[in-house]
């Protein structure tokens, strides 16, 4: 069966295999980590790479070409912050504080899931365009947006100082300005330029993302022992809301004209949960949220589900959108 191909060929991916082992040291309370020194570089590189492949990228692409992308990605910014918060005031019973951090990462991305999809794709030859990269940085100000839905259902609406210290706060966080500069970079680097640096950038990746997944892996096993703070409802949402978002990323990515792999990737995007950037804007913006809630639910059940189960889903909408 093609599904069962594509889950068996996920999983014995190396950097999958990575995140495993790491998972597996975590439950084992294993003396094994990384240190945080080395976990931040090593998350600087990846962001940057991707910055400096996407640059290259876009800097070839026909900028109209790209509106339908763009509007894609402006929707899903709007859309998914949304969808979160509602269904977990609603349905969750949370409070404001709780509910709009829960949206914010959900509406944020986890950039581990996107190495790992971009990786994918190039495992099936289906390679995804670099400007994904470009949609990666956008994406961020869904955090920006869930902090506006917090201040407005509160009864603070949010003025222009307010909403340019939200602004401020998300431009300032490591994901934008790799990302976005590295871009800038990748753009205008000529050729030779390239070919200088392109083994450390290109060449390295692979190996880099590895050691990022297997603290990763860590991580996770470790946040995963809190299932019981978040309680069933949380660990459902953890699973299905990346499952609804993934597959809507992947529908629009299809229609606004991108490739197997790049309608994939884009899916893997929407359908990933942030861990790293969010999680500082909300303990500032947000500081009643509870982070044995929001970060559970992104770090030890969507990350997981993703990198062992989301990816071959998304990749498989993608083949049959195609087909």
């Amino acid at each position: 069966m093609p599904g069962v191909d594509l889950l068996f060929t996920n999983l014995l991916q190396p950097i999958v295999l990575a995140f495993l082992l790491g998972a597996l040291a975590g439950w084992l309370r294993s003396e094994l980590e990384l240190p945080e020194a080395v976990i931040k570089l090593l998350a600087i590189y990846l962001l940057f790479s991707l910055g400096l492949g996407g640059g290259r990228e876009l800097a070839k692409a026909d900028v109209t070409a790209l509106l339908p992308l763009l509007a894609a990605t402006g929707l899903m910014v709007l859309a998914i912050p949304t969808v979160a918060y509602l269904v977990t005031r609603r349905l969750g019973r949370f409070d404001i504080e709780n509910a709009a951090a829960i949206a914010a990462h959900y509406g944020s991305v986890s950039t581990a899931t996107f190495f790992a999809s971009v990786a994918f794709a190039a495992a099936m030859n289906t390679p995804s365009e670099g400007v994904l990269a470009a949609m990666v940085a956008l994406m961020e100000f869904g955090v920006i947006y869930a902090l506006i839905i917090a201040r407005v259902a509160q009864g603070r609406v949010a003025g222009g100082v307010r909403v340019g210290e939200l602004l401020l706060s998300v431009v300032r966080g490591r994901g934008i300005l790799l990302l976005g500069g590295g871009m800038l970079i990748g753009a205008v680097a000529t050729e030779p330029q390239w070919q200088q640096i392109q083994p450390f950038y290109e060449g390295l990746f692979r190996g880099m993302l590895m050691l990022f997944l297997l603290e990763m892996g860590i991580t996770a096993a470790r946040q995963a022992r809190a299932f019981r703070e978040v309680g069933g409802f949380m660990v459902a949402f953890g699973v299905l809301m990346p499952i609804v978002n993934g597959v809507a990323g992947v529908t629009l990515g299809h229609f606004a004209g991108l490739s197997v792999g790049g309608a994939f990737v884009f899916g893997a995007i929407c359908a990933s949960a942030s861990f790293i950037d969010a999680p500082a804007a909300c303990r500032a913006s947000l500081p009643r949220a509870n982070p044995g809630i929001y970060l559970t639910a992104s770090l030890g059940v969507t990350l997981p589900f993703n990198l062992l189960l989301g990816l071959p889903l998304y990749y498989q909408v993608a083949v049959w959108l195609a087909g």
